[in-house]
């Protein structure tokens, strides 16, 4: 077991600079101690994949990082063979019987291991984060569920290799698309959404320490503006504290009218949601 208590997680997230919501500490505790995968959903830039990376750090575990996308197959998320090297060890054993040259090759000599086989295997804590997991097509999925149910994975060649310390696992998605039933039910399920006024103050404070504390909670009182605006894309947690990074750099003591439209780039990533931004933000009002 990774943690002791709930506040054993909020405490030793907290001294990586990842500061949980208790709802979070809560699952990620629940998580470890049943040893269940964690399902995290939730708009992008809320911190899913950083409390993966805070989680290993905590645990002192190698991060095994799966990026998921479109075409993501079973050779890019499990296991290929070095074909090149493979042909070298045919064309130097022309002598040998193809049953002799057989069993050379397709050895772990000759395996290239990949994330969900590499998270498996060996006895060193691994964390196992299979990013963006709406990304993969729906046959993948298939593929994580004998991983995750079993932590096992079958290699024709070789035989059933299965994990001897169970990886901690983190899926994320943003829920581009609809994951399957079966896969949540092999996961504990847990939604990060946009931090309250308070808590993304203090992760401001946190993430950038030169900031006026006035200043950062004035931040913080746009940011939220900006999100309850109908936006194409509104601002993330990790957008708040590139803008906060931002006005410390140009020098701001205060946000004027100037700064604010003169930065509103670094917050929105759309023209018309600047456009929207800029004739609609009242900054009296926040």
């Amino acid at each position: 077991m990774l943690f002791t208590s709930v506040d054993d997680v909020s405490e030793r997230l907290a001294a990586t600079g990842y500061l949980a919501s208790p709802a979070v500490a809560t699952t990620v505790f629940l998580a470890d101690r049943l040893g269940k995968p964690l399902l995290v959903e939730g708009p992008a830039g809320v911190g899913k994949t950083e409390l993966a990376k805070a989680v290993a750090e905590v645990a002192g575990a190698r991060l095994v990082r799966l990026q998921c996308y479109e075409g993501v197959d079973e050779s890019r998320a499990l296991y290929e063979w070095n074909h090149a090297k493979q042909l070298l060890r045919i064309s130097a054993g022309r002598d040998e019987s193809w049953d002799e040259t057989r069993t050379d090759i397709f050895s772990e000599e000759f395996l290239l291991t990949r994330p969900l086989l590499t998270a498996i295997r060996g006895d060193d804590p691994k964390v196992l984060l299979i990013d963006e997991t709406d990304k993969a097509d729906v046959e993948v999925e298939g593929l994580l569920l004998e991983v995750l149910s079993d932590f096992q994975v079958t290699v024709p060649e070789l035989g059933t290799i299965t994990a001897t310390r169970r990886p901690f696992v983190v899926l994320t998605s943003n829920a581009s698309r609809e994951l399957s039933e079966a896969l949540r039910r092999r996961c504990l399920f847990l939604h990060i959404g946009f931090p309250d006024e308070e808590l993304e103050q203090r992760i401001v404070r946190l993430k950038v320490p030169g900031l006026d504390e006035a200043l950062a909670s004035s931040v913080v009182r746009v940011v939220g503006a900006l999100r309850a605006m109908d936006l194409r894309k509104v601002p993330s947690v990790a957008e708040t504290i590139d803008w906060a990074r931002t006005l410390l750099a140009l020098g701001a003591d205060t946000l004027d009218e100037t700064v604010v439209h003169d930065s509103l780039g670094v917050l929105l990533k759309h023209q018309d949601d600047v456009l929207k931004a800029a004739a609609k933000l009242d900054l009296d009002a926040v």
